[in-house]
């Protein structure tokens, strides 16, 4: 298993840190700031997900008049991971 911590960039959440095991699928995913509720509930949901279906439905989510979210941030340290994996 691989662990990951992104920065964030344009939310609440200052960072998202997320493991990746051997097949590709995310666990023990934590957000540091942002919306307690919404980020704790994203996390439940991942947890045990395939990366790649993770991020294709977070990307492009926006928050109120951000052209980002939480979310989309979660798609964007996914896409970075899974490119470093194939590399």
């Amino acid at each position: 298993m691989k662990h990951y911590t992104y920065t964030t960039h344009g939310t609440c959440s200052r960072v998202i840190d997320f493991d990746l095991d051997e097949n590709k699928r995310v666990h023990n995913v934590s957000f540091v700031g942002g919306c307690n509720g919404n980020l704790k509930s994203i996390s439940s949901l991942s947890e045990g997900m395939e990366a790649s279906v993770l991020r294709d439905k977070l990307s492009g989510i926006t928050c109120g008049f951000k052209n980002t979210s939480c979310g989309d941030q979660f798609a964007r340290a996914l896409d970075e991971a899974l490119g470093e994996a194939k590399a």
